[in-house]
């Protein structure tokens, strides 16, 4: 299966860099390209690609408006590109409906791993996004305990959770547990099964709403 993909970004020397990384990756086709919203969102409607790939400030009309105007009308799939300081860029447009948020200074890994993650159903976001999006997220909702944090998860289970309410990659938090990568992949697929969610998004946002970062077990 080959994943088209439609750029988005007013700078062309990002989109210069993004049309080489996905025209000699095997998987991969340019849908089209544009440099600003209103253009992103017209040739997604016409071009129907699998995933856009949108920068959030775009002058006219940027990123947000056009996730505004290619979801309702379109099965393509969101990945936004953002930078630290636009926290409530990201807000908006998770509350949107995008799928994923990178960083633009992402490697090429990343971003053919976002791709293909969101254009299987998946949420993806860059582990410092999710960090700042969920603090934030927590100073503005009460906590709540999740009836069955306490008897359900393992220690070592809830400290992988910790790790990643707190942005952390798997390979980050297998080095700080002296863990293997496929040992906590393994302990992340347990959580999911048991807590019933779907992506590493959503397990930080319960373990906020848990209050597990604060518990001392």
């Amino acid at each position: 299966m080959v994943i088209s993909v439609l750029l988005a970004d007013d700078d062309a020397r990002f989109r210069g860099i993004y049309r080489k990384l996905f025209d000699r990756t095997d998987g991969f086709r340019i849908a089209g390209e544009a440099a600003d919203g209103a253009e992103a969102a017209r040739l997604c409607v016409a071009l129907r690609p699998d995933v856009a790939l949108l920068d959030v400030q775009m002058p006219g009309a940027d990123g947000l408006e056009a996730v505004r105007r290619i979801l309702p009308a379109t099965d393509t799939r969101v990945v936004m590109l953002t930078t630290f300081h636009l926290d409530e860029y990201v807000q908006e447009a998770l509350a949107l409906g995008a799928s994923g948020f990178l960083l633009k200074n992402a490697s090429p890994q990343e971003v053919l791993r976002a791709v293909r993650t969101v254009h299987d159903g998946h949420a993806m976001l860059a582990p410092e996004v999710t960090a700042r999006l969920l603090h934030t997220f927590a100073a503005q909702r009460p906590q709540r305990r999740h009836p069955f944090a306490g008897r359900m998860l393992s220690e070592r289970e809830v400290q992988v959770i910790r790790y990643v309410a707190r942005g952390y990659s798997n390979q980050r938090i297998a080095d700080e547990l002296f863990l293997s990568l496929e040992t906590v992949r393994t302990y992340l697929r347990r959580t999911f099964a048991k807590l019933d969610v779907r992506d590493r998004t959503q397990l930080a946002v319960l373990a906020y709403e848990a209050g597990l970062l604060h518990e001392q077990r």
